[in-house]
């Protein structure tokens, strides 16, 4: 995945909490617990990452997880009706999600993990698919790692030495 890195403290970023999972560790004495907070932050403008924050209280793995998410925020092109520039299949581990390319009027049709990456990037018309395993954190890692994959056409033009047009068609 490639990171750029995004100074978080001048991006007004909203949380969302994917999944709680509790733990447990059969020690000696009894049972130890604790929890994993999987965490999406983003500003709906573009910007978006994941974090995993693992506690004895959930609170606190929340506030790591934040923390976590904020250190990994990722760049997403977007086009000018607020939808993927185009169609993109992003994967990690087992786990792929297709983007595909919305539409005015579409509004998001993806399922909980993959919906919570993209209404915190500010995408509002796209289609996606998960495909393979249906683990959240997989599914939101590999929705994010299709997101920050995407390019605009100027930069596609710029690649190919071609002009805008050219690539559009």
């Amino acid at each position: 995945m490639k990171h750029t890195i995004i100074d978080a403290s001048q991006l007004e970023l909203q949380e969302k909490v994917v999944s709680i999972k509790r733990v447990t560790k059969v020690v000696k004495g009894g049972r130890n617990f604790r929890f994993t907070a999987l965490v999406v932050v983003g500003d709906g403008n573009g910007h978006v990452g994941a974090g995993l924050g693992k506690a004895t209280e959930i609170p606190e793995a929340i506030r790591k997880g934040k923390e976590d998410a904020m250190k990994k925020l990722v760049t997403v092109a977007m086009d000018e009706n607020k939808s993927v520039t185009h169609d993109f299949l992003g994967k990690f581990g087992s786990a792929s999600v297709l983007l595909k390319k919305a539409p005015e009027g579409t509004g998001v049709i993806a399922g909980g993990p993959a919906r919570a990456v993209i209404e915190l990037a500010g995408i509002k018309n796209i289609r996606t698919k998960s495909l393979g395993s249906n683990n959240k954190q997989n599914v939101v890692l590999a929705t994010i790692e299709g997101l920050s994959q995407l390019k605009k056409p100027e930069e596609v033009a710029a690649l190919r030495g071609k002009s805008v047009e050219e690539i559009l068609g």
